[in-house]
C-alpha cells in the first residue's frame, strides 16, 4: 500500500507506528484493516465503538455468530460506560478483555477447554481493538526512567516508582511484568 498523494502518512495513535492513509486522506475512515495492522487507526478519526459497529455488521452479513455475540458484547459494554460518563474505551476494551482471560483460566482449572478457548478467542478478538503491548525492551527501559524520575532507592519506593511508571505505560502491558520490572530494578 502506498500513501496517497494529498496527504502524508502519519503515526497510528493505536499501534504507535507509521501508518500509511487507508483510503484517500487519513480523514475518511476505512473498514480495511489499518496499514501497521491494527484493526482500527486512529489516524482516521474513528473510535473504537465506530468501528465495532462496523465490524458487527459485516460480521452479521458474513454469518459469523460467534464473532457477532462477542463484538455485541463489547459493544454493550462501551455503551454502559458512555451513559455511566466514562471516556476510556480502551479501558473498558481491556477490561473486558481481562475477564475474558481470567474466565478462560477459570474453565481450564475446572477441566473445560472448549469453554476456555471460546473466552481466550473473544479475548484476542477484543485485544485486535487495542493499542500493542510493549516489548520487554521497551517496558524495561520505562521502568528504568520512573525509578530515576521517582527517585526510588528501594523496594520500599516501589509505590512511587510504580505509579509513574503505570502512567507511561499507559495500558500497554499488564501492571504484572511492570511490577515484576520495577521490583528487580529496585533490588538489583
Amino acid at each position: 500500500m502506498s500513501a496517497c498523494t494529498s496527504c502524508t502518512p502519519t503515526v497510528c495513535a493505536l499501534r504507535q507506528s507509521e501508518a500509511l492513509p487507508c483510503d484517500g486522506c487519513v480523514n475518511k475512515p476505512s473498514a480495511a484493516p489499518a496499514a501497521c495492522g491494527a484493526r482500527l487507526c486512529l489516524t482516521t478519526n474513528v473510535t473504537v465503538q465506530a468501528q465495532l459497529k462496523s465490524d458487527l455488521a459485516t460480521a452479521m452479513k458474513a454469518g459469523e455468530r460467534e464473532r457477532v455475540g462477542a463484538l455485541r458484547m463489547v459493544l454493550s459494554e462501551l455503551q454502559k460506560d458512555a451513559k455511566a460518563g466514562g471516556e476510556d474505551e480502551l479501558a473498558v476494551l481491556r477490561r473486558e478483555r481481562k475477564r475474558r482471560l481470567e474466565a478462560a483460566q477459570a474453565y481450564r482449572e475446572g477441566g473445560r477447554a472448549e469453554l476456555a478457548a471460546g473466552e481466550e478467542a473473544e479475548a484476542q478478538l477484543i485485544a485486535a481493538y487495542l493499542p500493542a503491548e510493549l516489548s520487554e525492551e521497551q517496558l524495561r527501559e520505562i521502568v528504568e526512567g520512573a525509578v530515576r524520575e521517582s527517585g526510588a532507592e528501594s523496594v520500599r519506593d516501589m509505590g512511587r516508582a510504580m505509579g509513574v511508571a503505570m502512567a507511561a505505560v499507559d495500558g500497554r502491558a499488564d501492571g504484572g511484568r511492570v511490577s515484576g520490572l520495577v521490583r528487580a530494578a529496585l533490588q538489583g
